[in-house]
């Protein structure tokens, strides 16, 4: 399946497990190759950002494994 950046902004990320991180802000993505490395979420309020990788936003920084989106949520390998 593939899908614009745009149609993900904003849409809930679920980790397998079912534990909701937050809302997809943005993507860093290489420059050199194209692809998709991190993908930026606002922390729900329930998630302590403590437990992840952070931007200077307070943004968690999910590195881009796989991701499977199921209608208004995308679920995300979360290692």
């Amino acid at each position: 399946m593939k899908k614009f950046a745009t149609e993900l902004r904003g849409k809930t990320v679920m980790t397998n497990d079912g534990q909701i991180l937050g809302m997809i802000e943005n993507f860093i993505v290489d420059t050199k190759t194209g692809r998709l490395r991190n993908v930026l979420v606002i922390p729900a309020e329930e998630i302590e950002p403590r437990l992840f990788k952070t931007d200077a936003q307070g943004r968690i920084i999910l590195p881009f494994t796989g991701m499977k989106a199921i209608k208004d949520v995308v679920v995300m390998n979360v290692e």
